[in-house]
C-alpha cells in the first residue's frame, strides 16, 4: 500500500500526522545519518564563487536574495528571483569621473538606484582613491526596527550606499572589509519549493547509491513526496543518468556510485587527464569523492538548480565537465547524430554527439567533451595537421581534411 501524504493544503507530512502541517518537512529524511543529513542540507546551500570579496553571503539557503552584477543585468530575469535581488556596481560602472555619475544613472528612472535597489563594492584602493563614494553615501549596513542588527535576519533592512572589500596594498592602506554581505551568487538561487524538492531527490538518490546503509521501506515518506510530484519515474532517472540498475550514478561516466564516496576525501590519482594531480591535492582539500553534480551548468539567464537537473557525481568528473551542460547517453541517442573515424576508406561509428558538437558519448559510458570552440575561417588559414594515421609524414593541408570529414559523412548516410 502506498504511504499517503496529509491531503491539507501542500503539507507533505504523512497523514494522520499530530501537530502542525508543514510544506517542507525534513523529517522526511529523518532516519539519514548525521553525516548524510549534513550533505543533503549543504546541497541546500548557496556557495559563492569569489566569495566574501565579492560580498557574497555563505552557508546559506538557496532561496535567498541574490547579487545581480551591473554587466549582467541583460541576462537576467529579475522576476526569477522571489526573494530578492540587488544590483551590484563597481565603480567604473558607476561614475563618469571623481564626484560625477554617469549620465545614465541621473533622472533615469530605469537605471538601479544605488541605496535602495542597488550598491556600489570597492574591491582596491585604487579605485576608492580614484572614483571615491560621494559626500552623501555611507556604508551599507543592516537595521530591524531602526536598530543596527549584524545579521541579515527576516525584517532586517538594508541601510547605506557603498561595500568595501579592500585587501592590504601596502603599510599606510591597510585592508578594509566595511558592509555586510549583500545577497547569494544568483545562478545558485532556488525557491523554497525547489530547493526543497532537490534535497528530497538527493535523500532518494543517497538510499540507492551501492553499499548504502538504508533500506527503500525507510524512504517510503521521500518517495511519496517525488511520487507526487511525479520526479520518480524510473524512466526519467534512466533518460538522465541518474539511476542505473536501480542504483545511483555518475551522470558524466555513468559509473556506480558507492557509498563511501559520499565521504571519502577526493584523490586524482586515477582520472585521464588529471593524472598528476594527486599529489597536489590529496590532504589539502575538503571536497569527497562525490558531490552534487548539476546536470546543466548554473547560468544568469535561467533557473538550473532544479530536482531533475541535480545528482551525485564524482568530483573529478565535476572538474573534467567544467560549466559544460552534461547530456546523457540517451539525450544524444534521440538526437541521432552519429559520429565515426575515417580508416583506409572504411567508416566505423563509435558514438553519439549533441547538436551543438560539446559531447560525445560512446554506448558503453565513454565520454568526450568539447575543451575549445572553433577558430574562426580567417584564424584557420594556412593551419595544418599531421595525418593521424602515419606519424611523420608530410602534413595534410586543411582542404584535404574537411574533404575527408565530407566522405565520413556520406558513407555514414549511406
Amino acid at each position: 500500500m502506498a504511504t499517503a501524504l496529509c491531503s491539507t493544503g501542500n503539507c507533505r507530512r504523512l497523514a494522520g500526522h499530530r501537530g502542525k502541517h508543514n510544506n517542507y518537512p525534513v523529517e522526511a529524511w529523518g532516519f539519514l545519518e548525521e553525516k548524510d543529513a549534513k550533505k543533503v542540507n549543504k546541497a541546500g546551500y548557496a556557495t559563492p564563487r569569489g566569495g566574501s570579496k565579492g560580498a557574497y553571503q555563505n552557508h546559506v539557503n538557496r532561496n535567498s536574495r541574490v547579487i545581480i552584477p551591473y554587466e549582467k543585468l541583460p541576462d537576467v530575469e529579475l522576476d526569477n528571483y522571489a526573494d530578492g535581488y540587488v544590483i551590484r556596481l563597481f565603480p567604473d560602472d558607476y561614475f563618469a569621473s571623481a564626484g560625477q555619475p554617469k549620465a545614465e544613472f541621473v533622472n533615469n528612472p530605469d537605471a538601479p538606484e544605488v541605496g535602495k535597489n542597488a550598491f556600489v563594492l570597492y574591491r582596491s584602493h585604487d579605485a576608492y582613491e580614484r572614483l571615491p563614494p560621494l559626500k552623501s553615501w555611507k556604508i551599507r549596513g543592516l537595521e530591524k526596527d531602526g536598530i543596527p542588527v549584524s545579521s541579515r535576519n527576516r525584517g532586517a533592512v538594508d541601510t547605506g550606499h557603498y561595500v568595501l572589500r579592500m585587501p592590504k596594498a601596502d603599510a599606510l592602506r591597510l585592508a578594509n572589509s566595511s558592509g555586510p554581505p549583500q545577497g547569494i551568487f544568483a545562478p545558485e538561487y532556488a525557491e523554497a519549493e525547489v530547493n526543497y524538492l532537490a534535497k528530497t531527490m538527493l535523500t532518494w538518490l543517497t538510499v540507492h547509491t551501492n553499499g548504502s546503509p538504508y533500506c527503500s521501506t525507510q524512504a517510503l515518506h521521500v518517495k511519496a513526496i517525488l511520487d507526487a510530484e511525479r520526479l520518480l519515474e524510473d524512466e526519467k532517472h534512466r533518460h538522465l543518468g541518474m539511476i542505473r540498475n536501480g542504483h545511483t550514478c555518475c551522470p558524466l561516466c555513468l559509473r556506480i556510485i558507492d557509498y563511501c564516496q559520499l565521504h571519502n576525501m577526493v584523490t586524482f590519482a586515477d582520472t585521464i587527464g588529471l593524472d598528476n594531480a594527486g599529489a597536489q591535492v590529496t590532504g589539502a582539500t575538503r571536497s569527497t569523492e562525490a558531490n552534487l553534480f548539476h546536470l546543466v551548468p548554473l547560468v544568469y539567464a535561467s533557473l538550473q538548480h532544479q530536482p531533475l537537473s541535480i545528482g551525485w557525481g564524482h568530483a573529478t568528473c565535476n572538474t573534467l565537465l567544467g560549466q559544460r551542460r552534461c547530456y546523457s547517453l540517451a539525450e544524444l541517442q534521440d538526437m541521432d547524430i552519429k559520429v565515426a573515424t575515417l580508416s583506409d576508406g572504411e567508416v566505423l561509428t563509435f558514438g553519439w554527439m549533441s547538436e551543438n558538437g560539446r559531447m560525445i558519448r560512446g554506448p558503453y559510458g565513454a565520454t568526450w567533451v568539447m575543451l575549445s570552440d572553433d577558430m574562426t575561417s580567417e584564424e584557420w588559414q594556412g593551419v595544418t595537421i599531421a595525418h593521424p594515421t602515419t606519424p611523420g609524414d608530410e602534413l595534410l593541408p586543411r582542404e584535404d581534411i574537411e574533404a575527408a570529414a565530407e566522405t565520413a559523412k556520406d558513407a555514414d548516410t549511406e
